[in-house]
């Protein structure tokens, strides 16, 4: 990028435009963050005589380490905050008194290849990625359909009924036919930013009152039921839908048109290593601090801070922050990572805080109920074949039973293996909170066993299960957002929060960041998109700025700026 102004890269054959990648590039603010992370400029430098000044980071998820991460390579002291453990809702637990090999990932599991920034600090640590085992992938050995006691075993998608290929065919005609599907995709590759801006507002405000279900409803290719009920409790990709249904359009929109849900990858290891390796590394590249220096080396005991328990503004705009150890500290200038409802419920907060308006919209943030439940097994059984059918015996499953969807997990024939018993939303999720693990278990260990007769799972279980509720998660109340109709406005207003030169001057300095306030919630390239604007924001609240080679998403904001809709 050479000029402050980003522009359009058109292909110049349909081969070359077929052969761009499709990334999380818009549509609502089509800025290159990746391109921004890769140049040599750097993301920003800030006057010398700030090198050293504290910065608050509440939260110590993904977004919080990594504007932690990136603000002390400006020459910042990120002070980190955190209630629980490094990584937030990238959570990768062990079992109990089983190989610690054997993993289970509570939160983020799988992660499109179209999350490029994520790419960079997945390279940028050292880490690998290999293809994960959704429903009909073509690295997930078969899947069984499992609706209305009726299941079907396919390979892929031509091994099920026609009536599901013809669902399939419905699903895409609905997308070019209310969506401009294949324009949108085409300018997300070729990052063509006018005209992605073009489509998008058009949609915007066509479809923000629009639910998902509604949207389906209104195409003449959805037109049956049956065809609607099976989307709902198939769908494609990572599988059903229906938990969506009541959601805004837009949300479903930001997910297709960036194949969020498609070709996922799972981050050997686990996920949590990702946030854990950022903590301790030591940057080649670092303004004032000594080499060697570290996040982990700038807090006491290689620890964050504990929780905060308060936060309000005091004499000269200074945020006050109150933690759960009772120490009191001030600073110029504070990013808040963690889940928004944390302000209303779990942190005493001053109203000045933010404006009246932002305040609204935490308020009608909409989050989501996910549960999940991991056994351990003996060896990866399901890979056996019945002696009959020549099939897998078991196979990644989807169904309209209590389980829902269960993955199968492996790392090769000979080893311990993990299942995934069961992975539900919303009410589905509901439906698990007042059950223990064990509880829940034999629950799902009964639907499947309807499912798989021949199959006695129970007998390769090698240890005890571990499951999540996050609604029921103290610090999270929810597994992330996901905007009802209506709330595009609200949205914008939380996104937009670091360009903070817009606000009154006694609201500034506090910037929110976070998966939550992305566009992109529920995807980790949304919490790093936004940290990386807060990351700008701070940046230009100590008086610093970006090289002009590689200007920040703020230096571009009025040409790329979301569609503002009227409120009046």
């Amino acid at each position: 990028m050479t000029s402050t102004v980003p522009t359009a890269v058109h292909a110049t054959s349909e081969d070359e435009a077929a052969a761009k990648p499709i990334t999380m590039f818009g549509p609502d603010f089509p800025f290159a963050y990746d391109d921004q992370l890769a140049h040599p400029a750097g993301l920003g430098q800030i006057p010398a005589t700030e090198h050293g000044a504290e910065v608050a980071v509440i939260g110590g998820g993904l977004s919080g380490i990594v504007a932690a991460y990136e603000l002390m390579k400006m020459g910042l002291k990120p002070v980190v905050y955190e209630a629980d453990k490094i990584g937030g809702r990238l959570r990768t637990e062990t079992f109990p008194g089983c190989d610690p090999q054997l993993t289970a990932e509570m939160g983020a599991m799988r992660f499109p290849p179209s999350s490029t920034a994520l790419q960079h600090y997945i390279d940028l640590v050292g880490l690998k990625t290999r293809p994960f085992p959704n429903p009909l992938a073509p690295d997930t050995p078969s899947t069984v359909v499992d609706l209305k006691g009726e299941s079907h075993y396919a390979e892929t998608i031509e091994d099920l009924p026609h009536v599901y290929r013809d669902v399939a065919t419905a699903w895409n005609a609905c997308l070019e036919e209310g969506a401009d599907f294949s324009d949108m995709n085409q300018a997300i590759r070729e990052r063509d930013v006018p005209r992605i801006r073009e489509i998008w507002a058009r949609l915007v405000e066509k479809l923000d009152n629009q639910t998902f279900y509604g949207y389906l409803c209104d195409s003449e290719a959805f037109k049956s039921f049956r065809h609607r009920e099976i989307f709902g409790q198939v769908g494609f990709g990572t599988g059903g839908w229906d938990t969506d249904f009541p959601n805004s359009i837009l949300e479903i929109l930001r997910v297709v048109y960036t194949e969020a849900d498609d070709h996922h990858r799972g981050i050997v290891g686990g996920s949590q290593q990702l946030p854990l390796r950022l903590w301790t590394r030591e940057p080649e590249k670092i303004v004032h601090w000594a080499q060697g220096t570290s996040l982990a080396s700038l807090h006491s005991g290689d620890m964050p801070r504990p929780a905060v328990t308060r936060m309000n503004r005091t004499a000269g705009n200074r945020i006050t922050i109150t933690d759960a150890g009772g120490d009191i500290r001030t600073y110029r200038a504070a990013i808040f990572t963690a889940q928004s409802w944390m302000l209303l419920s779990k942190i005493d907060c001053d109203d000045e805080l933010l404006p009246i308006d932002h305040w609204t919209a935490v308020e009608r943030t909409h989050y989501m109920e996910s549960s999940k439940l991991f056994v351990p097994v003996d060896r990866p059984f399901w890979l056996d074949k019945d002696e009959v059918t020549g099939r897998d015996v078991m196979s990644m499953t989807l169904t309209d039973r209590m389980t829902r969807g269960t993955y199968l997990l492996d790392d090769g024939p000979d080893k311990p293996a993990v299942i995934c018993l069961s992975y539900t939303w919303c009410d589905d999720s509901l439906k698990w909170l007042p059950l223990s693990a064990a509880e829940r278990m034999e629950v799902m260990l009964k639907s499947l066993g309807e499912i798989y007769p021949k199959v006695d799972i129970r007998k390769h279980i090698i240890g005890n299960p571990v499951t999540v509720s996050w609604e029921n998660e103290p610090y999270f109340m929810g597994a992330f957002k996901a905007n009802l109709p209506g709330h595009y406005r609200y949205q914008r207003r939380l996104f937009t929060h670091f360009m903070q030169d817009r606000l009154p001057e006694d609201k500034r300095g506090l910037f929110l960041a976070g998966d939550d306030i992305s566009w992109t919630a529920g995807w980790a390239e949304g919490a790093i998109q936004t940290a990386l604007n807060a990351v700008w924001g701070v940046m230009h609240h100590f008086g610093g700025a970006t090289d002009q080679a590689n200007p920040g998403p703020g230096d571009v904001f009025d040409e790329i700026a979301p569609v503002e809709l009227p409120e009046d």
